[in-house]
């Protein structure tokens, strides 16, 4: 099983910006598929953003397209999601997520395992 820890969350201004990073441990990171999902109060957990192993394909919400960029350093076994022009909507819990042969990127169902989340909290 792979371990994930979040960090980077925080409270800042709309129009700020910030990265989350993502730690793992436990597998051989390069073989993952990694995402980012977020989870506001009282409404369902949501896709963000997910990078195929090699780095180069990534796939966006609608949301943060052109706002937020995923990366990852695989000698680091490091995800990143790095978030510019926060808008208060985007206040929510960030969870990263890890995979080894998922294709339903979109869906948090298919996801095998998660992160324990960060609170990125955008002030209006």
């Amino acid at each position: 099983q792979v371990q994930l820890v979040e960090s980077g969350g925080g409270l800042v201004q709309a129009g700020d910006s910030l990265r989350l990073s993502c730690a793992v441990s436990g597998r051989t990171f390069s073989d993952y598929i990694m995402g980012w999902f977020r989870q506001a109060p009282g409404k369902e957990r949501e896709f963000v953003a997910a990078i195929r192993r090699s780095g180069i394909t990534t796939l966006y919400a609608d949301s943060v397209k052109g706002r937020f960029t995923i990366s990852r350093d695989n000698p680091k076994n490091t995800v990143y999601l790095q978030m510019n022009t926060l808008k208060p909507e985007d206040t929510a819990v960030y969870y990263c997520a890890a995979d080894r042969t998922i294709s339903a990127l979109t869906s948090t169902r298919t996801w095998s395992s998660w992160g324990q989340g960060t609170q990125v909290t955008v002030s209006s």
